[in-house]
């Protein structure tokens, strides 16, 4: 039978095995290292076909649940979110504490965290990011990327790009370490003091190269993030491109309800 029905709509039968893995592993029935069933044990459990099998594990690796191996099978991934608290992560007291956002994050959440830098350096705005910074597409700044491990598993790229004019001065945000309380402690030290951070949130599957950066299967979702950080002058002075395996976080909103 190839769909059932429910709620007054047909769901195909390979969308009932999907949701029943991915249910299985949030569930702990599947635990982190164990191996999927194979097509073979799974074609005979649910009575189907190979064909419906084939498309039930394209929606599991779609989850980002799993990883597939070649010759080995789909093996459920060690990958417990990062809980992101938008109301408390830059808490100026976290800086003050030594700890940029990330870090303070994956001490949260009791994850080991890692910060590999990929480039530090001039580099034209693009358009989108221009527009944050109120500059004129393809003006210098310094751009710093970043891929961001948890538990030896890379599950974040970020790129800061920040004014060359805000920068010039500052040493520290053209090493690889900036020193304690990560980039923003060192613009307040410079007297940048931040009253806000506006994040743009967008999810999407992954693009190919996208995927590769961060283990993921190909087309697995990933949450884009674009935050403007904001001074008492009403400056942005950093526009951070961040790209987030969806797996691996968690948004929490404190919204006040007064006036």
């Amino acid at each position: 039978m190839g769909t059932a029905v429910g709620g007054g709509r047909a769901v195909p039968r390979y969308v009932q095995i999907a949701d029943e893995i991915i249910q299985q592993i949030r569930a702990g029935v599947l635990k982190p290292g164990d191996l999927v069933p194979s097509e073979s044990e799974l074609v005979e459990r649910y009575g189907v076909s190979g064909g419906t099998i084939r498309k039930a594990m394209v929606e599991v690796r779609a989850s980002g649940l799993v990883d597939t191996r070649h010759g080995k099978g789909s093996i459920v991934k060690d990958r417990p979110p990062v809980r992101l608290r938008s109301s408390d992560r830059f808490r100026a007291s976290h800086r003050r504490g030594g700890k940029a956002a990330y870090l303070a994050e994956s001490a949260q959440s009791g994850a080991t965290a890692k910060v590999s830098v990929l480039y530090i350096g001039p580099m034209e705005a693009p358009e989108d990011i221009a527009e944050r910074l109120d500059v004129p597409a393809g003006t210098q700044v310094l751009a710093r990327r970043r891929l961001y491990f948890r538990n030896g598993v890379p599950v974040e790229t970020a790129t800061s790009y920040l004014p060359w004019d805000v920068v010039k001065d500052i040493p520290e945000l053209f090493a690889e370490n900036p020193g304690p309380g990560g980039i923003y402690a060192r613009l307040e030290d410079d007297g940048h003091t931040f009253t806000e951070f506006v994040e743009t949130l967008t999810a999407r599957p992954a693009a190919k190269a996208e995927a590769s950066e961060l283990a993921l299967s190909p087309g697995a979702p990933v949450v884009h993030l674009l935050r403007n950080a904001v001074t008492e002058a009403g400056r942005v002075v950093e526009v951070c491109d961040t790209l987030m395996a969806a797996d691996q976080f968690v948004f929490e909103y404190r919204i006040p309800a007064a006036d």
